[in-house]
């Protein structure tokens, strides 16, 4: 299992209009630096994977803003527990930076299993007029072209919110996040529910019952990754994974659900830390 990187990446970093003087991007959404930790457990298994058990935490770190581009630490440990083989411990962490106008995205990240590296990945991508540049350090160097309407994780992040404020209720777009060897592409469709009004139905977490969020509406959210090269043959398609969390407007999630075809996990807001945003010059 190696985790989204987001993307979940992609999914939680997303945020909302700050009190600090930030410079606004053209579509309005200003995002809030934080840092969040989530307890990870198996939520569901059909038995296919022989696994038992799922224990483990998420650390995310975003920082950043749009003057000075948008970073992300990212580190996800987990023990799975088999019925079938010895038990594996998994560590993915990854570092991300993109411009605050989605032309520049930088990224690492090293997966280990049992403490041993299984795959280390390093790139950058540059927007241009008819392509996006991907050229890549490891595991191999080499450069490529994809679409020029491919969209960065915080990009994709930041129109979600927008099309969540506009009352929209799906989303339909490409994602490059440098995941698995640095080129993977997804489609992914994001399903945005109805907005939860600030005060309404009380989250579980001791974390999110703060009361900054309380004073903050939410939405819960769907979205589902599909591998692109599958996604240009015919017929009907599987998501590679989905993810569902509630969104809150400063760039908070909460109850979180990491989807895949044999088992899924539910990530609980644990710990959290709103930061304030450095203003622009």
């Amino acid at each position: 299992m190696r985790f989204v990187s987001l993307t979940f990446a992609a999914a939680i970093l997303t945020g909302a209009t700050s009190s600090s003087p930030l410079a606004a991007p053209a579509d309005g959404v200003v995002l809030a630096p934080h840092r969040a930790i989530y307890d990870l457990k198996l939520a569901t298994t059909n038995g296919n994977r022989g696994l038992s058990g799922i224990n483990g935490r998420i650390l995310y770190d975003f920082s950043g803003s749009s003057c000075e581009g948008y970073e992300l630490k990212f580190r996800q440990i987990s023990e799975l527990d088999s019925m079938e083989t010895k038990d594996a411990l998994s560590d993915l962490s990854s570092t991300t930076w993109e411009d605050g106008e989605a032309k520049k995205f930088r990224f690492s990240s090293e997966n280990k299993i049992d403490q041993k590296t299984a795959d280390v990945v390093a790139g950058r991508a540059e927007r241009r007029s008819d392509a996006v540049a991907v050229a890549l350090q490891k595991p191999a160097e080499k450069s490529f072209r994809i679409p020029a309407q491919a969209v960065f994780p915080t990009e994709h992040m930041r129109k979600i919110i927008a099309a969540a404020r506009a009352g929209k209720k799906v989303l339909d777009l490409i994602v490059y996040d440098g995941s698995e060897t640095g080129e993977k592409l997804y489609n992914t469709l994001t399903v945005i529910g109805q907005p939860i009004p600030a005060g309404e139905k009380q989250p579980a977490e001791t974390a999110a019952k703060s009361a900054e969020l309380g004073k903050l509406r939410r939405w819960p959210v769907t979205v589902s990754y599909f591998d692109r090269k599958e996604s240009d043959r015919s017929g009907e398609q599987t998501p590679v994974y989905s993810i569902n969390f509630e969104l809150y407007e400063n760039g908070v999630s909460r109850a979180l659900r990491l989807n895949y075809p044999d088992f899924s996990i539910s990530g609980d807001l644990t710990a959290l830390e709103i930061r304030k945003a450095k203003p622009c010059r």
